[in-house]
């Protein structure tokens, strides 16, 4: 299948009613089942997901505000922000002050339009800018909302990479939130791209999941109903906000000794200097909850771009807002990215024991791989740190780890005494009698 740009597909995308339940994701998930192979699964409205139920499908069918000579103030045909998402369906005349109860506006960007969503509290609402609310002086206005609550089916696709092991890594993004991009469908459409190449490359070891859904719910659903997956899960990466211009930023588990911790950490080091970490919900919540919370516990990670310091404040000035358009982002950035996913899951794979051949020092310098103490004494230095740490005890994040060195650092050093007989990689420990 040819495949289409990052870019070229949240233009296509961005500007659909992409509601949890809604034509509108289903729109877009059908489309990107053109990029990759996709399984795309199903959960109708009312099925119990462990404690949670799958909400209605929602639509709105026009969503405006007028003065009652009848001059169109806001319109949900020109915006789909407009409109409180899942809003109560309303038609009548109301008070000024009845209007802005229901009136939602952004706390800090008077020019932007806010995404308000009530997808389990019932009430009726509309958005508009601050500079528009201000304007509205009549004591009285027109409302009309006509949305239907009907059944559905949410909506979870999702693209498969055979590993030869059935230990799994899941990848995540969610699709939902209409009309914006870096919000998610930067993390959608730089997951695609990855799976994409994993799917071009030979056969990994570990078997590759990403799921596109809808936030929160949609996990929750797809984990609710493979409960049998579930031990074959070892890690995870949630994927959002990759396509501005803010640093990256890699938030670590529940379990942040874990080993998928420490090998993304020590790989992080050496992909991005510029990026930083952070703890567990502490740079920007998101569906890795679901897979972190009890009774599932897959240590999931969560890579975006986000300002630092970033909780509680907003990730990005143009967060859930009108502002949240395909000119904050760029196809650099998104290939940055992506490269940074495919770096991370390239350590991964190559994660394991490094087992030594040779008993005592190495003679380094009759295998051609000595580093000068007298030039070079901190490489000299970094070279017998990792061989003294090459015993098939040691993982190779396990000495980046202890060194406080990249990934790739120990990696440069062992696959070259591996070319020289002299270690050997295994997936398990190998200890010496």
């Amino acid at each position: 299948m040819n495949a289409t740009s990052m870019l070229d597909l949240i233009h296509e995308l961005w500007f659909l009613r992409r509601d949890i339940v809604s034509d509108g994701f289903d729109q877009a998930l059908y489309r990107l089942a053109q990029e990759v192979p996709m399984v795309i699964h199903e959960y109708p409205t009312g099925e119990q997901c462990w404690t949670w139920r799958i909400p209605e499908k929602w639509t709105c069918h026009e969503a405006y505000l007028e003065t009652l000579d009848g001059k169109r103030l806001l319109d949900a045909a020109d915006h789909p922000l407009h409109v409180v998402s899942y809003s109560l369906p309303f038609e009548g005349i109301v008070s000024r002050e009845e209007l802005f109860a229901h009136l939602h506006t952004h706390p800090t960007l008077p020019q932007a339009i806010p995404f308000v969503f009530k997808y389990y509290q019932r009430d009726w609402g509309l958005c508009a800018t601050q500079l528009l609310k201000d304007s509205l002086k009549d004591d009285r206005y027109r409302v009309v909302i006509r949305t239907t609550f009907e059944p559905g089916t949410l909506k979870v696709g999702e693209v498969i990479v055979p590993g030869q092991s059935a230990e799994t890594f899941m990848l995540a993004a969610h699709l939902c939130h209409p009309a914006m991009v870096n919000d998610d469908l930067t993390g959608v459409v730089v997951g695609v791209e990855v799976m994409r190449r994993l799917l071009a490359q030979s056969p990994p070891y570990y078997t590759y999941r990403f799921l596109i859904v809808p936030e929160t719910i949609g996990s929750v659903a797809y984990l609710s109903h493979h409960e049998d997956i579930i031990p074959h899960m070892i890690g995870g990466l949630f994927l959002e906000m990759l396509g501005n211009d803010s640093p990256h930023a890699l938030q670590f588990s529940f379990q942040p000794h874990s080993r998928v911790d420490r090998c993304f950490a020590a790989a992080f080091r050496g992909l991005d200097p510029r990026g930083y970490t952070g703890a567990y919900r502490k740079i920007v919540p998101n569906d890795e909850r679901q897979f972190n919370a009890p009774g599932v516990r897959v240590p999931m990670l969560s890579l975006s771009r986000v300002e630092k310091p970033s909780y509680p404040p907003q990730p990005y000035r143009e967060y859930h807002s009108s502002l949240d358009t395909p000119e904050i982002v760029t196809a650099e950035r998104l290939e940055a990215s992506r490269d940074l996913v495919l770096g991370l899951l390239e350590a991964w794979e190559r994660d394991q024991y490094i087992v030594n051949h040779f008993k005592g020092e190495i003679f380094l310098s009759g295998y051609g791989i000595w580093i000068d103490y007298r030039t070079n004494p901190e490489g000299n230095l970094r070279l017998f740190e990792i061989m003294e740490r090459c015993d098939g005890e040691h993982t190779i994040s396990d000495i980046a780890d202890e060194l406080t060195i990249p990934f790739q650092a120990v990696w440069e050093v062992v696959s070259i005494f591996a070319e020289k007989g002299l270690v050997s990689f295994s997936r398990s420990p190998a200890r010496h009698g």
